[in-house]
């Protein structure tokens, strides 16, 4: 890592604790695959160039042990040893509760969801047009967040949760190319329609299938870059 990585830049923090914001700092950087499996922490470099006490940044590793990201080496340091392996692990957990989640939209969307997101599907298509990628993954989770109200499902919410830097991180590489962001539209306003017409099995089948097939797509990019 040297004073340039990209990641490092920090934000203001407002009301996250410091731990928290270098926790999520540094998983994204994970993640998406800056940081890859192998690549060894130098915590007073990182600390210095964060601008922090080392004290934040090992609670921070130390959650990121707990999660299976980092391994403490004694006498060695901290590794990273997040991989294309468990990335998938990932990528099939969130497209057994997405899938689930969209099941239970299209039974219990309302009139108002219904509305929401009808008009929230033309500003989507907008977006897959253009090259603004983290416009487009805004308008993309405003849509997933709405399948997840609709659905009700606040036990599953909580559980795809943990989900959410992962997503970020691989929406990111993967929206970049532009035939990709066309082809994640198309999915997103199929999945719409058979929410929307109230076809639970439909929904279920096609939100699995988008999750796979963008989830491998990165798969592919972690993949490459390990090698």
């Amino acid at each position: 890592m040297t004073d340039q990585d990209p990641f490092l830049s920090v934000e203001p923090v407002f009301l996250k604790s410091l731990r928290d914001h270098v926790y999520g700092l540094v998983r994204e950087a994970i993640l998406s695959g800056r940081l890859k499996s192998g690549d060894k922490f130098n915590e007073r470099q990182l600390a210095a160039q964060l601008g922090i006490s080392t004290t934040p940044l090992k609670e921070a590793l130390r959650v990121l042990e707990a999660e299976g990201l980092v391994r403490s080496e004694a006498r060695r340091g901290i590794y990273v040893t997040f991989d294309a392996a468990q990335a998938e692990e990932m990528m099939l957990a969130r497209a057994a509760l997405e899938s689930m989640i969209a099941r239970q939209a299209a039974k219990r969307i309302t009139e108002d969801h219904i509305k929401r997101m009808r008009e929230l599907l033309p500003l989507m298509r907008a977006g897959s047009r253009t090259s603004d990628v983290l416009h487009l993954i805004g308008l993309n989770e405003q849509f997933h967040n709405l399948i997840y109200e609709a659905s009700g499902c606040n036990y599953l919410r909580r559980l795809q949760s943990g989900q959410q830097i992962y997503d970020h991180a691989a929406s990111v590489n993967a929206l970049s190319d532009e035939p990709e962001r066309l082809l994640a539209f198309e999915e997103h306003q199929a999945i719409a329609n058979a929410i929307i017409t109230r076809n639970p099995d439909l929904a279920e089948r096609l939100m699995r299938d988008h999750v796979i097939r963008s989830g491998e797509k990165h798969l592919a990019f972690l993949a490459h870059s390990e090698n």
